[in-house]
């Protein structure tokens, strides 16, 4: 025995050695390699050329680079796009007299929402309004790529490829009979007529609150999304409805009948082949004398952003920082895509430390989540203030319910038209298995000197039924305390407008839930106004990186400028993961968490 005990430990120490110094290698390697192709590359030319963008993945608002070296061996990453970068390489391109057209091809992005959207939108229409030429090529054209591809002057498409043009919405599904016929009964004690988070595992279809408020959530960005393609192309509103009514889009390819009808809407100009494109664009701008191939004359948007000078760096000490708080709140510390409230925590902390930082500028883009996180969250942006810093609030995509709660410190609050906001409510599921249990033959006796705990394979008795429902209204009671406390409003009022329901931007300002609707850029003004600035710097605060990161970051940063790996992606699918997973069985949890909120973008 103690010799195979000796043999197993001499195996862990080699099998130590050789991931040691298989990491070492690769690492070094690595570094290598990046020298060398920083010390080899040439200066990239992009005067005569047709710059394209056609970005993998999806755009966030704070890209953070995950520079581990786990990650980049693993592979296991998805490309992240910052917004901002996206516009300053808008405003980069129409200002640009040298780049003759933009190519563009949005098949394969993603994004963490409709405001994204419809911003990254409306940039390309003030590219267009700089007289730049648009085209857009595509094999396939989804909804959100068929958008984007609107505002170009030609809209080109693979013959025998795929087009579709697909409203918002769609089913989920309800798990109330499923549950039941296993043993598994859902206790619902959310609080709020509108909080819909725990439907799907309390009832067997959509309450027609939940329905009343996506309706009324998806109707106006679907019309938005509409009028968009319609003033680009020309096309009347019902032309474009009665089009996505009869698009059959399960087709990836060859849709032919999408494809004839798209042509004769002028929703697309004309159809050409890889290689008939290639020639077509070869003859308007020009072979690229630098390929050994042989193609048009084009640089890659990732390349063009390096050639670009930064913008004048005002001389002030004084700056206005921003902290982008993205993706469901939890306790701890956490990764991408996760508002983890220690570094939440720590990132206020860094900034009103500075003495330099004279206003804070809190991006939220959060459908909130675990209660005591919100609360950490929003006690140290009170400490910011009590030090005198303005801290104003920008929500983006999404800041509802915990991001409602943590925006309730705010001197200022902005929301953009289509944020998704308010679902001031609660969300509380409890399972009990003593019907799964008797299926079983399972069955439990004891004795406790007390009766406080709570058994799940019990069935739920009126003790316990009364205290989970004081549980979720004391939540609930001191949601709606600090909301009609932040915004000056009678409790009672506040009510009349919470029940977890959730609202547009534009209505949330009718609603008092905002002080205005507008963007980051004019939230960054008015945080610099409330901290009367003249001169000032922006600085968007990102997460301190180790010696590792630093290192690569410094060898492929450049290259890194609009995109960056990250193990955890921050679009919608994630944070659906997450909240699907948001309620344990072990563990009833009450949280300030909205799934009404996530909008399917097709």
């Amino acid at each position: 025995m103690r010799n195979f005990f000796k043999k197993i430990s001499r195996f862990l120490d080699i099998a130590r050695k050789v991931v040691v110094n298989l990491f070492t290698a690769i690492f070094l390697l690595y570094i290598v390699v990046g020298i060398a192709l920083l010390f080899s590359s040439k200066p990239i030319q992009t005067s005569g050329k047709v710059v394209i963008i056609n970005p993998q993945g999806v755009f966030v608002e704070n890209a953070i680079s995950d520079f581990s070296i786990d990650t980049i061996i693993s592979g296991n990453t998805e490309q992240l796009y910052a917004y901002r970068d996206f516009k300053y390489l808008i405003d980069a391109l129409a200002g640009d007299a040298e780049v003759p057209a933009v190519l563009i091809d949005f098949s394969g992005a993603g994004y963490a929402g409709p405001t994204t959207l419809l911003n990254m939108a409306h940039d390309l229409q003030r590219l267009k309004d700089s007289g730049k030429e648009i085209i857009a090529y595509s094999g396939r054209f989804d909804t959100s790529s068929l958008l984007m591809a609107s505002y170009a002057d030609q809209v080109i498409m693979h013959p025998v490829g795929s087009i579709a043009l697909n409203g918002l919405g769609g089913k989920s599904p309800y798990f109330n009979e499923l549950l039941t016929k296993v043993g598994i009964t859902y206790h619902n004690y959310s609080q709020g007529q509108f909080k819909s988070a725990n439907e799907n595992l309390t009832r067997s279809d959509m309450s027609e609150n939940d329905r009343l408020q996506r309706l009324e959530l998806i109707s106006p960005i679907w019309s938005e999304w509409l009028e968009v393609i319609s003033r680009s192309r020309g096309i009347s509103l019902e032309e474009l409805q009665a089009f996505s009514d009869s698009s059959f889009s399960v087709i990836s390819e060859a849709a032919f009948d999408n494809i004839n009808r798209a042509l004769s809407l002028s929703l697309i100009d004309e159809t050409m082949t890889f290689p008939e494109f290639r020639n077509y664009m070869t003859q308007r701008f020009g072979s690229d004398t630098e390929s050994d191939i042989g193609s048009y004359n084009h640089v890659f948007f990732e390349d063009y952003l390096t050639t670009i000078n930064e913008d004048t760096v005002s001389a002030s000490e004084d700056e206005v920082v921003v902290i982008v708080a993205e993706g469901v709140i939890q306790e701890g510390a956490r990764g991408q895509g996760i508002i983890g409230a220690d570094d939440a925590v720590m990132a206020i902390r860094r900034a009103y430390s500075n003495e330099n930082t004279k206003a804070i500028v809190y991006r939220v883009n959060s459908p909130g989540g675990s209660i005591i996180a919100s609360e950490m969250i929003r006690d140290e942006l009170h400490e910011a203030k009590a030090k005198g810093i303005p801290v104003v609030i920008s929500m983006g995509d999404l800041a509802a319910s915990g991001g409602v709660y943590i925006s309730t410190t705010a001197d200022y609050i902005f929301a953009e038209p289509y944020t998704i906001t308010g679902s001031i409510g609660v969300a509380i599921a409890v399972p009990t298995l003593e019907n799964f249990m008797d299926k079983i033959g399972v069955h439990f006796d004891g004795v406790s000197t007390s009766e406080s705990g709570w058994d799940m394979y019990e069935a739920m008795n009126n003790r316990d039924d009364m205290l989970f429902s004081q549980w979720g209204e004391g939540a609930y009671n001191r949601f709606i305390d600090v909301v009609s406390t932040a915004r000056n409003e009678d409790p009672e009022y506040i009510k009349s407008i919470a029940g977890g329901r959730v609202w547009l931007g534009s209505k949330a300002l009718e609603l008092n839930l905002v002080d205005a609707i507008g963007s980051i850029d004019e939230a960054i003004e008015k945080a610099a106004e409330l901290a009367i600035l003249t001169d000032y710097k922006v600085n968007y605060l990102q997460p301190e990186l180790s010696f590792e990161e630093t290192i690569i970051k410094s060898l492929l940063g450049s290259r890194l400028k609009l995109g960056s790996a990250a193990l955890l992606p921050t679009g919608m699918l994630e944070i659906i993961k997450l909240l699907n997973t948001s309620i344990t069985l072990s563990e009833p949890a009450a949280s300030y968490v909205c799934t009404e909120c996530l909008v399917r973008l097709p």
